[in-house]
């Protein structure tokens, strides 16, 4: 059984269709590629902030891709810049004042520019990581970077497709169960 499955197992009767759904990003038919997949869900799941969830997909990662360890250090790299971008660039749009967006951010993040996997895989990491954090200016501005780069919007559908489950399997995982009926 893989670390996954025996994640899914974990999910309460109430998280039932979260459970589908897992399977379904990670495995079903997609436009992303395997690695695609894996290092979304990855940088979703250290964004999510569940380290049982976290450790089971590094677990299968590095089980299935051949390039397992640049798509962790991507995924690893994306959710820690973007947590730094996602608030301080959704703080500037939502305060909605000149003043602040002219002003420059002084925050290093090289490594956007410096991927170990490719441009646009950090990129739709980067997008399903700012979706679950909620930064609008960086949801747009992922969102253009990957179709600038050739990917459509299907692939910016099953990137997003995957966050939306891996958030959601982080909250199952903290679903308190009934206890045991005697």
């Amino acid at each position: 059984m893989s670390a996954v499955e025996t994640i899914r197992a974990q999910f309460p009767d109430a998280a039932r269709d979260i459970k589908l759904n897992l399977q379904s990003v990670l495995e079903g038919d997609s436009t992303l590629s395997p690695a695609q997949r894996w290092g979304v869900a990855i940088a979703s799941a250290i964004a999510a902030r569940n380290p049982r969830l976290r450790d089971a997909l590094l677990e299968d990662a590095r089980a299935l891709l051949p390039n397992a360890e640049a798509v962790i250090e991507d995924a690893s790299a994306c959710a820690a810049v973007m947590a730094m971008n996602n608030v301080y660039y959704r703080f500037r749009h939502m305060i909605g004042k000149d003043s602040y967006s002219r002003k420059s951010p002084r925050l290093r993040m090289n490594r956007l520019a410096q991927p170990k996997t490719t441009k646009v895989d950090f990129e739709l990491m980067s997008l399903a990581v700012s979706a679950i954090n909620a930064c609008e200016a960086c949801v747009r501005a992922h969102e253009k970077a990957v179709l600038d780069a050739g990917l459509g919007e299907d692939h910016v559908h099953d990137a997003v497709r995957v966050a939306a489950t891996i958030e959601a399997a982080a909250i199952a995982l903290e679903i308190p169960t009934a206890p045991p009926q005697s």
